[in-house]
């Protein structure tokens, strides 16, 4: 008994020990590092270069793929984690973070993202998009899809400029942090219509409109299927809703484009080297004021004979060639 009672101011002080040392931890944890503005440098991957650079017109169509569990908690190229529950996304030249809408050309689906990555680097694709962004395009079990991205300017500006600001803040060492300005108080009140003015019986409330949209983040046949804004002002940071509207899609054909140039010849001999693989055409289109000749490979039947017929003009050395869609 004498035993006994000696242990228990020990076994008491153990248990204060234990849970002084997990508030400890608590308090230590760190939150998640802060975005960081980065365009970098370029790069080379698998015989092919890549120019990162500030691109605020930016539109292309091509194919999708989808990352997830094996990066997830990462680190992301410009700093932040991974997180393949978020709507993010990675493509090899645009600043990060910038802001994108990725259209899926199959069903229409659309989605705002946001570019914290580098990426894909497998050939045949423009841009590699979180687990959760495949799920709401609706491409999750395929795996790709034909796209078309294009850089959201004024939201990626804004973000541009907030980031800037607290990588440049955080260089200097200073004390004086801002994450959000203060909002004046506005006050609402109906008022009487102008004289003669027609005024509608029928009142629809954001949660009513949704309903009889049908359900939210259900496709159907309106066009917007989430009316909630895709993009929402946060601090530094923008955040992103899942707001997934539908598009009008046409018939869609894949193409591989060895080149374009100016000078008819040339596209004509790249032509007839390319001429064992399949159907080769060229074609004539006016970009920025001047004639360019496409050498194209196609139509061809899909995704996969794409990625075969993209392989094999890149043997024959145009490793600038890539899938578009059309």
């Amino acid at each position: 008994m004498a035993v006994i009672v000696a242990l228990l101011p020990a076994c008491a002080e153990t248990q204060l020990i234990a849970h002084t040392a997990k508030r400890v931890v608590k308090i230590q944890k760190k939150p998640p590092p802060p975005s960081v503005y980065k365009i970098g440098s370029p790069y080379q991957i698998r015989g092919t270069w890549y120019y990162p650079a500030e691109n605020f017109k930016y539109e292309e169509t091509g194919v999708a793929s989808w990352y997830g569990p094996g990066f997830h908690g990462r680190s992301t190229a410009n700093g932040e984690v991974f997180d393949m529950n978020a709507l993010t996304a990675a493509h090899r030249t645009l600043p990060m973070p910038s802001i994108v809408r990725v259209t899926n050309l199959q069903n229409g689906r659309s989605i705002v993202l946001k570019v914290n990555d580098r990426g894909p680097f497998a050939r045949g694709r423009i841009i590699d998009v979180s687990r959760r962004a495949a799920q709401l395009l609706g491409f999750i079990r395929n795996g790709t899809a034909p796209v078309r991205v294009r850089i959201l300017e004024n939201e990626s500006r804004r973000m541009a400029t907030r980031t800037k600001g607290r990588t440049e803040l955080a260089a200097t060492g200073t004390p004086i942090i801002v994450d959000r300005l203060p909002k004046p108080m506005v006050k609402t009140e109906s008022l009487a219509p102008p004289p003669g003015a027609a005024v509608s019986s029928v009142s629809v409330s954001s949660g009513e409109a949704g309903a009889a949209s049908g359900q939210a983040g259900e496709v159907n046949n309106s066009h917007v299927v989430n009316s909630a804004p895709a993009v929402l002002p946060d601090g530094d940071r923008a955040k992103l809703t899942e707001a997934v509207s539908v598009e009008p899609v046409e018939d869609t054909r894949l193409f591989v484009q060895a080149g374009a140039f100016t000078q008819f010849n040339n596209a004509n001999r790249v032509r007839a080297r390319l001429s064992g693989l399949g159907e080769v055409k060229v074609s004539q289109i006016l970009v920025d004021g001047r004639d360019l000749f496409r050498v194209r490979v196609g139509p061809l039947a899909g995704i996969d004979a794409a990625d075969t017929a993209l392989e094999a003009v890149f043997q024959v050395g145009y490793t600038d060639a890539r899938i578009i869609i059309d």
